[in-house]
């Protein structure tokens, strides 16, 4: 008989704020902020800066006064060093489970019903991965135990805000009067999908708890929001209907766009942005195995300077041919680059986004494809660059067409080192 499903959800606290503390420590117990591109608004606070009142999306600019009063270090995102750190925190949960399901940059689902009793049963098992992880990646973390995915999200919620949980909450060790207790107390915005919209509706409807939503009637939440919330209340009585996704499912669509550091009124220097974000969606398309049938591009201008002239354009240029060449991509969204440029406005960010996206192992040969393309060439010269920006970093070998000085890359004043993927910004012991 099949053992009735556990989950365990590890997430890391205050990621982005803990890969920074991980690699200067005299930033523990500092008020710390992590800012968006540009260095605009907070993404990331450190426990002392939550209890400043500081909210997620503030302005830099406006915390000026208080980051002094108080001391706060503030840091340009630095997404190479999150995106390897969260990379090293999986390797360490696949040690504990090979059911891993990578959520996001900072939270993993694991399936444990079977391994637990290896370490002594859940709670055992969770206190083990949170030591493990700290141990060897530096970072800390919370585990929530139950037997659905959104409870064990709650449950994750619970141990993060209550510190008698000692960082591991199963839901499961839980009495029945305990956990209703919990519910009741918690907004039901914390549900795992319930967002902004759906938490409106239900409140008009007197659901504004967890609990409330637990005893919510099924057929009514089917016919007032549809199977999905359905499925989320049926999560929340510890019925499980969401399955680990394994294996990441491909993307529909893939975008890479940025504001500038600068504004920009010159096309040439649009051509240089436009051609760095198609090698960006590029990589990423040849990386899960994708061919392109359309690139969309688009620019616009500063819409909070209303003391400017503004315009919004795009375009979507097909390929006649599928591609995941960045010389192909890069010359479809150029072309379509020149159609919606306008002279006369001073252009704030551009982006371009892949779409018609096909599966490369099962594409349609044509008769009317490039030579070099037919004899591989193409693929191998891709193939050649993936390989050296893997080795090397990010941006080793890249399109001519980026430019070399990039003075319209976005601000980051404040970045700190790429402590494991640059040999020339390794950290230095003394």
């Amino acid at each position: 008989m099949a053992e009735n499903p556990v989950f365990a959800l590890v997430d890391a606290n205050n990621f982005y704020v803990s890969c920074e503390r991980v690699f200067q420590p005299c930033l523990q117990n500092v008020p710390v902020v992590v800012l968006s591109n540009n260095d605009g608004c907070v993404v990331a606070r450190s426990n002392e800066v939550k209890t400043l009142k500081v909210k997620m999306g503030t302005p830099w600019f406006r915390l000026q006064k208080l980051a002094q009063q108080h001391g706060i270090a503030a840091f340009s995102s630095n997404y190479a060093l999150y995106a390897d750190m969260s990379q090293r925190v999986v390797s360490v949960l696949r040690e504990f489970s090979p059911e891993l399901e990578v959520y996001s940059i900072d939270e993993s689902f694991l399936r444990i019903e079977s391994l637990s009793h290896l370490y002594g049963g859940t709670q055992a098992m969770g206190q083990m991965i949170r030591a493990r992880v700290l141990q060897w990646i530096g970072l800390p973390v919370c585990v929530g135990i139950a037997s659905s995915k959104t409870l064990a999200k709650f449950a994750n919620h619970l141990a993060k805000k209550n510190p008698c949980f000692a960082g591991v909450c199963d839901l499961n060790a839980l009495s029945a009067e305990d956990r209703e207790n919990r519910m009741g107390k918690t907004p039901v915005s914390e549900v795992w999908g319930v967002g902004r919209q759906i938490d409106a509706r239900l409140a008009k409807l007197g659901i504004n708890t967890v609990l409330d939503l637990y005893n919510a009637d099924l057929k009514m939440i089917r016919e007032q929001f549809g199977v999905v919330l359905e499925r989320t209340v049926e999560e929340l009585r510890g019925n499980s209907c969401l399955e680990l996704e394994a294996v990441v499912p491909a993307k529909q669509q893939i975008l890479s766009s940025r504001s500038f550091g600068m504004p920009i009124t010159s096309l040439p220097k649009l051509q240089e942005a436009v051609s760095y974000h198609v090698s960006n969606v590029a990589g990423r398309l040849r990386a899960q195995g994708s061919l392109a049938g359309a690139a969309h591009v688009f620019i616009h201008t500063n819409r909070f300077r209303e003391d400017q002239p503004q315009y919004n354009g795009s375009i979507t240029v097909p390929l006649p041919i599928p591609s995941d060449d960045s010389r192909v991509l890069a010359g479809v969204a150029l072309r379509g680059l020149k159609e919606i440029f306008r002279t006369g406005y001073e252009y704030k960010k551009a982006g371009v986004m892949l779409a018609l996206l096909s599966d490369k192992a099962n594409r349609q040969g044509s008769l009317f494809a490039e030579t070099q393309v037919q004899n591989g060439r193409g693929e191998r010269l891709m193939a050649a660059v993936d390989s050296i920006n893997a080795k090397f970093g990010r941006g080793s070998v890249y399109l001519a067409a980026e430019g070399t000085d990039k003075g319209w890359a976005a601000r980051a004043d404040k970045l700190s080192q790429r402590y494991t993927t640059r040999w020339d910004e390794l950290p230095v012991v003394s």
